[in-house]
């Protein structure tokens, strides 16, 4: 079967509106969890997250800012940003294809139009709502915006979907459906409902007086996830199409497995996540030894993280260093895996292993060598994992150039 390269990355994050500024961001650790100044986070338990700058919206028309919802606008800007990375390579339209995952797609949209239409009756709904609040929006929009008729996909896997989508892009490579395919994830739920409803689960930080210091991978006193917005894309190719145009390569994804617990509907089960990880090592062709880092899902949840520490340490006896970098973004939920990606292709292409914040104390049942400071890596194969709700398990083997 046909290699799977990268030779494109787009993103628009909380900690930088282009790809090497979030890199940058992150190498640096920065922190961009801030408080909530939206009336409606006040009586809420949870009034903080961590949010996209709107000047993103810049390199938007006023028409995409009024038909998209914030999700699809992100996953457009990151697309835009991708392609040109990737030296817009000509392709025929019918092999180029699309796949954009998120988890709640556009949920912000759906609240926002219900009010309207509470308060101003049938003719304040918006006629874009539909194509606005639609899980598939971002994958259509980004297909229409270049032209790829190869296949517009939308995986809805919670918290997996962004690795997911990138798992989809390379079986359509694989399997001859396309040539190259523009894919990632999109998140855009900084919203009441959302923020309400994982606070009454029990998921969130309610550090609201300590902003910097509520998202706590691996820490012995993480409460919970904080949110975070943001858009990840990649531009896949086969091999043999990039390497006939010249161009630059910074990767390649050589392992990628979807699998689900079928264990509970929130809570992940550490043996399938093994069994996750174990078997994209294997669909790469290596050993766990041949793995040198990991960018660690790590959602700073109490068991989440702990349950992710058991699924390393069985596959790896002694795991490669690891790395948590949802304590300076938040979890953009649907793009998560997209950004872990990205935060481990650039590791290996730099030679640098971005901090985890905030692990001031490691819990003792972790034991795990997590990142606390930028450190060298000469890894040439890291793991990228992610786990959803659902029972949605996956992990990505991404090598180096």
């Amino acid at each position: 079967m046909r290699r799977t390269v990268i030779t494109g990355v787009g993103a628009v994050t909380p900690v930088g509106l282009t790809a090497e500024q979030s890199w940058a961001g992150l190498v640096a650790g920065t922190n961009a969890v801030t408080p909530l100044a939206d009336a409606w986070a006040q009586e809420l338990p949870v009034r903080i997250a961590a949010r996209v700058d709107d000047a993103f919206a810049d390199a938007l028309s006023v028409r995409e800012l009024r038909r998209l919802d914030r999700g699809e606008q992100l996953a457009v800007a990151a697309g835009r940003e991708a392609w040109a990375s990737a030296g817009a390579p000509e392709v025929e339209p019918e092999r180029l294809g699309v796949v954009v995952g998120t988890a709640n797609g556009g949920f912000g949209t759906t609240l926002a139009q219900h009010v309207r239409l509470q308060t101003g009756g049938h003719r304040q709904v918006s006629p874009h709502a539909v194509t606005m609040v639609m899980c598939n929006g971002p994958a259509a929009w980004v297909s229409i915006d270049l032209g790829a008729k190869a296949g517009a996909r939308a995986p809805v896997s919670a918290c997996a979907a962004g690795t997911e989508a990138i798992l989809t892009a390379r079986s359509m490579i694989r399997a001859g459906e396309a040539d190259v395919v523009v894919c990632g994830g999109t998140e855009a739920t900084i919203v009441d409902l959302c923020i309400s409803a994982f606070a009454r689960a029990r998921a969130m930080s309610t550090r609201n007086d300590e902003p910097g210091r509520a998202s706590r991978p691996f820490d012995a006193g993480r409460d919970g996830f904080v949110m975070g917005e943001g858009a990840v894309l990649f531009v896949l190719e086969a091999e043999e199409h990039a390497r006939a145009r010249g161009a630059t390569v910074l990767g390649a994804v050589d392992g990628a497995v979807l699998t689900s617990d079928a264990h509970d509907i929130v809570g992940g089960e550490p043996t399938n996540q093994a069994r996750t990880i174990e078997l994209a090592i294997r669909d790469a062709g290596l050993e766990p030894a041949d793995v040198g880092l990991v960018h660690a899902h790590a959602t700073s949840t109490p068991s989440g993280d702990l349950n992710e520490a058991r699924a390393l340490r069985s596959v790896f006896g002694d795991p490669p260093p690891v790395t948590a970098t949802k304590a300076s973004t938040g979890h953009l939920l649907g793009a998560s895996g997209a950004l872990g990606a990205l935060a481990a292709l650039f590791a290996m292409r730099d030679g640098v292993v971005p901090p985890t914040l905030n692990l001031d104390e490691q819990d003792p049942e972790v034991g795990l060598d997590v990142v606390t400071a930028s450190r060298g890596t000469s890894a040439r194969h890291a793991l990228v994992d992610a786990f959803g709700f659902g029972g949605h398990s996956s992990a990505l083997v991404l090598s180096r150039s």
